[in-house]
């Protein structure tokens, strides 16, 4: 269940500047891994090579892609806020996406959100929500990123 929940227009209006809550905590398994793998052609040892990654690389074992921790978002944030009101909503992108720390497989991860901004735009509106991705342990996060997306009435 979503930590907070709003409805239409004057709803997320009033989320700006607000912190929307954390997700649930999610374990990046070699099989996730291997799996974003192949869907997206990256098969880069550090990624997929457990033995190689635990001799060779600096992060002591393989590690999750970067681009898989960011499409953890579309789980991740329904967990933390629910929107309702809206006919449709459709992802619009992200802006000043950074991995600031690796995520090791077999580490657990959970998002938590913060409303920037909504904005009128034709026919509903358009919000920025920075995303940042810890990892269970972590000193620094493993990716911060700001989703913008578009809800229409």
């Amino acid at each position: 269940m979503a930590q907070t929940t709003v409805d239409g227009v004057e709803g997320v209006q009033g989320l700006v500047g607000q912190h929307l809550g954390s997700s649930d905590w999610v374990e990046i398994t070699q099989e996730m891994v291997n799996r974003f793998a192949e869907a997206t052609g990256d098969h880069q040892w550090i990624h997929v090579d457990p033995e190689r990654a635990a001799t060779e690389s600096p992060f002591g074992g393989p590690i999750a892609h970067g681009y898989l921790t960011l499409s953890l978002l579309p789980m991740l944030l329904p967990q933390i806020v629910e929107i309702t009101g809206f006919k449709l909503t459709v992802n619009y992108g992200t802006e000043k996406v950074r991995f600031p720390a690796p995520v090791p497989v077999g580490s657990r991860v959970r998002a938590s959100a913060v409303c920037d901004s909504v904005t009128p735009i034709e026919g509903g509106v358009q919000m920025l929500v920075t995303v940042t991705v810890e990892v269970e342990g972590g000193s620094k996060p493993a990716m911060v990123a700001t989703s913008v997306s578009r809800r229409y009435v």
